[in-house]
């Protein structure tokens, strides 16, 4: 059993900051790629970030160079940090991560961002 928990959403004005942390617990010795994902209101869920276990990272074209993702390996934890924040970043972020070719999700995390 793999449990993957966000936390560090929030509501903030625009071009604010957030950071957003996400850590693998249970059955897991090692988490391979992690990712990041949001979903808007009436919107399909889309790939926000990715890390790989090396920690390189890749960006949807939209958050490029206002969004970092990193990672600790040591504590299978991974980070969105969230700069220049817009109103269209609106939207629940999701934490994904793979253990043993698996997909794991955790539940969701809010972010809103006021104009």
């Amino acid at each position: 059993q793999v449990q993957l928990v966000e936390s560090g959403g929030g509501v903030v004005q625009s071009g604010g900051s957030l950071r957003l942390s996400c850590a693998a617990s249970g059955n897991v010795f090692k988490v391979n790629a992690m990712a990041w994902y949001r979903q808007a209101p009436g919107k399909q869920r889309e790939l926000v970030a990715t890390a790989t276990s090396s920690g390189s990272g890749n960006y949807v074209d939209s958050v490029k160079g206002r969004f970092t993702i990193s990672r600790d390996n040591a504590k299978n934890t991974v980070y969105l940090q969230m700069n220049s924040l817009k109103p269209e970043d609106t939207a629940t972020y999701y934490c994904m991560g793979v253990v043993y070719g698996v997909d794991y999700w955790g539940q969701g995390t809010q972010v809103t961002v006021s104009s």
